[in-house]
């Protein structure tokens, strides 16, 4: 069982921990689903990506550096604000801080 869970739904990068582990595990797990949803081109590249779901810092990182490069504007679910909150934008259509459906 894996440690960190990578999954698109319905358009959106659905995140969360598995099975229990350290940091330095949960990292390798995140890096492997993500790049395995980019090489099945389940993950193409684009506009935007929505990611929905927790993750540590360390986890954060790596997909924020995967993400990064593939997509224009990358956004994270806040609760808080039920909208999807830019936090890595490229290009004219997004700013960091916007707020989206």
């Amino acid at each position: 069982m894996s440690t960190y869970n990578v999954s698109l739904v319905d358009g959106i990068l659905k995140i969360g921990f598995g099975a229990s582990a350290q940091n330095d595990q949960i990292v390798k797990d995140a890096q492997s689903g993500i790049e395995s949803l980019i090489n099945s081109s389940e993950l193409p590249g684009g506009e935007v990506i929505r990611v929905n779901g927790p993750a540590s810092l360390p986890v954060a990182m790596v997909l924020a550096h995967k993400l990064g490069h593939l997509y224009q504007a990358v956004a994270c679910f806040d609760p808080k604000l039920s909208k999807y909150v830019v936090a890595i934008a490229h290009g004219d259509k997004f700013t960091v801080g916007d707020l989206i459906d």
